[in-house]
């Protein structure tokens, strides 16, 4: 699932990992960088539910991302930035099954606007977040993490290009870890790693 412009859909694709489907809630790059890999690739897009303002119907949206997947044969659902808050319904229908990926050591710094919330604390390293999506936004149990420091100068941009850096090599790792979980039988709630340093 993405919003954007499809660099951690490239690291999945680049890793081998067999993509079966990409669902984007916006027209964006990372759509072509699924047509180009020869992905499905389809448009659930917000604006047909109400856009970005206070209108939008996110419990409708939810569901057609739900009906959506549901037509194709998904073990596993991989947020690559997208950006669009869902529901309950979305992670009820695949419990223990959506994966996202969160520029932030979460618990700290949730949201959109992790990278500059991180900069605006002071903090002296930040990083990539991989957990089970719930309904609660990055809540879920972390599977790994990667930490980025923070140096002198950093802007949202530098701080968030480093993260997306280390966040595309421990994406592909995880999906890998949790995908041969599953295929044995093991829930993915069970495979949180230590904590590495990027």
């Amino acid at each position: 699932m993405v919003s954007g412009s499809g660099t951690i859909l490239e690291a999945i694709l680049d890793a081998g990992l067999v993509v079966a489907l990409v669902v984007a809630d916006r027209p964006c790059r990372g759509l072509d960088v699924a047509t180009t890999a020869g992905v499905e690739a389809v448009l659930v897009d917000r604006r047909d539910f109400g856009g970005f303002g206070p209108h939008f119907d996110r419990e409708a949206y939810s569901r057609a991302l739900v009906e959506t997947i549901a037509r194709h044969d998904i073990d596993l659902v991989a947020m690559a930035g997208f950006g669009t808050v869902t529901t309950r319904a979305f992670p009820a229908a695949y419990p223990g099954r959506v994966l996202n990926t969160h520029p932030s050591l979460l618990p700290d710094f949730k949201g959109w606007h992790a990278v500059a919330q991180a900069l605006a604390a002071g903090v002296g390293e930040s990083g990539c977040t991989v957990h089970l999506a719930t309904a609660e936004l990055d809540e879920g149990p972390i599977l790994a993490q990667s930490r980025v420091p923070v140096v002198s100068g950093d802007t949202d941009e530098t701080l968030h290009e480093r993260i997306k850096r280390v966040e595309r090599e421990l994406y592909p790792r995880v999906i890998t870890r949790v995908m041969a979980a599953l295929a044995e039988g093991r829930e993915p709630a069970s495979l949180e790693e230590a904590r590495g340093d990027a």
